[in-house]
C-alpha cells in the first residue's frame, strides 16, 4: 500500500448521497499545487476534520475529461488574457462510476465560480441534439453550435479524492496522475497534486486552508485546460502563462514530461474518432444519479 493510500485509510468516509449536501455548483475555488510528499503532510494534519467520499469501496476515482473550444481557441485566449465572465465547455466522464456530465463552468467579474451541466446523452466527443441545445441555451456565441464550431481541442486523465469538512461547509478534490493529450502528444505531470477548495464565500479560513499555509503553499491559478494545452502547443498565444510554465517545471523538476503518443491509442483521438462507448446508457446513468 502506498503513503497516500495509507493515510486516506485513515479517514472517515462519507457517501455520494450524503456529499450532495455540499454540492456546491456556485462557489468560490482556491487552487494549491503541491508535490506528493507535502500532501502527505497536509493529509496527515487534516484526517481527523474530513470525510472522504468513498464509492463501491474506493477512496481514489478517475476521472477523463474532454475539453472543447470554438476553431479560433476563443476560450483558452480569455482565459490567458485574464478576462473575466469567461467559460469553459467539457464532457467530465466518470469512468468508474459509468457516468458522465456535460458541463458550461463560468467565472465571473468577481471570481465566483458557476457550474451548469446536463447528464451527458453520450460519453463520446459529439454532441447531441438535446446537448446542443443544453449548449446554445447557456451560451452566446453568436453562430450555430455544433462538432465543427465547437471542436475537441484537448483530453485529460486525472485520479480524484474529494474530502468535504465535518460541518459540511467546504468541499475539496486533489488531483493526481495528471496526463494532458493534444492530437499528437501527451505532458505528464507526475509527482504534482493540485488541491482545489471550493468554498462558498472567499478565503474561508478552514482546516485545510490553514494548513496549506502553514506548509507555506501558496494560493495559485491552474487550469488543466489552459496549462496543458501552453505544455502542448508552443504556437498558442501562452506569454502570460510563461511564468506559470517556468515555476512549474522548476517545482516540479523533472517530473512533468512531454512525449508522442501513438495515434491509435491517444485518448484524445479515441475520444475525437470514435465517440460515445456503446456500453455507456444515459437513461440508465440518469436514473441512477437521480435525474
Amino acid at each position: 500500500m502506498s503513503q497516500i493510500s495509507s493515510v486516506l485509510e485513515q479517514f472517515d468516509s462519507i457517501s455520494l448521497s450524503q456529499m450532495d449536501e455540499v454540492a456546491l455548483l456556485n462557489r468560490f475555488d482556491l487552487k494549491y499545487q503541491l508535490d506528493e510528499d507535502n500532501l502527505i503532510q497536509v493529509l496527515n494534519a487534516i484526517k481527523n476534520d474530513y470525510y472522504i467520499l468513498e464509492i463501491k469501496q474506493s477512496r481514489t476515482h478517475n476521472y477523463n475529461t474532454i475539453y472543447y473550444d470554438t476553431r479560433e481557441d476563443e476560450l483558452y485566449k480569455k482565459h490567458h488574457n485574464g478576462k473575466l465572465n469567461r467559460i469553459k465547455i467539457r464532457k467530465r466522464i466518470y469512468a468508474d462510476q459509468d457516468l458522465a456530465f456535460l458541463e458550461i463552468k463560468h467565472k465571473n467579474n468577481k471570481s465566483k465560480t458557476r457550474k451548469l451541466r446536463m447528464i451527458a446523452e453520450n460519453n463520446g466527443a459529439g454532441f447531441t441534439g438535446k446537448e446542443l441545445e443544453f449548449l446554445s441555451e447557456n451560451t452566446d456565441f453568436g453562430f450555430r453550435l455544433s462538432k465543427q464550431t465547437l471542436p475537441v481541442k484537448n483530453t485529460n486523465s486525472f485520479e480524484r479524492i474529494t474530502l468535504v469538512n465535518k460541518d459540511l461547509s467546504e468541499r475539496c478534490t486533489i488531483d493526481r496522475k495528471l496526463v494532458s493529450y493534444s492530437s499528437n502528444k501527451k505532458v505528464a505531470m507526475r509527482n504534482m497534486a493540485v488541491i482545489e477548495l471550493k468554498q462558498s464565500s472567499l478565503n474561508e479560513k478552514t482546516v485545510l486552508a490553514q494548513q496549506l499555509e502553514k506548509c507555506e503553499i501558496k494560493q495559485t491559478g491552474f487550469s488543466k485546460y489552459c496549462i496543458g494545452r501552453a505544455f502542448l502547443e508552443p504556437r498558442l498565444k501562452q506569454n502570460l502563462f510563461k511564468e506559470k510554465l517556468i515555476w512549474l517545471k522548476k517545482q516540479f523538476n523533472g517530473q512533468i514530461a512531454i512525449s508522442p503518443v501513438n495515434n491509435s491509442t491517444s485518448t484524445f483521438n479515441q475520444d475525437k474518432k470514435h465517440g460515445s462507448d456503446s456500453r455507456y446508457n444515459h437513461k440508465r446513468t440518469a436514473k441512477m444519479a437521480g435525474y
